[in-house]
């Protein structure tokens, strides 16, 4: 099954904090990684505990995309947020996020 992939508004914001290189490599590994099977957990792909962001962690180096599978829409992938992974510091839109 394809899935169709879907930016919250918000999403906007956040890509302005990120270099043109880092949002190339940011779509490629969306493309790859989440269009099939978003719901397998893999090496960069790992279900979250309960937190107030997304149920899903997409890792692509420093980046991190927070997704969910819509439950309404089972095949649409939505992009809730991404951030850039600093030690141990989630900086989202240049703001650190505790999760």
């Amino acid at each position: 099954m394809v899935y169709t992939i879907e930016f919250a508004d918000s999403v906007k914001e956040h890509l302005k904090f990120l270099t043109a290189h880092q949002r190339v490599g940011l779509f490629e590994a969306i493309e790859t990684q989440l269009v099939n099977e978003p719901l397998v957990e893999a090496r960069n792909r790992k279900l979250l505990r309960s937190n107030p962001l997304a149920p899903w962690e997409l890792r692509v180096g420093e980046l991190r995309v927070f997704y969910e599978v819509a439950p309404e829409e089972p095949e649409v992938v939505r992009i809730l947020a991404v951030g850039v992974k600093k030690g141990n510091r989630l900086f989202i839109a240049g703001i650190e996020v505790k999760i």
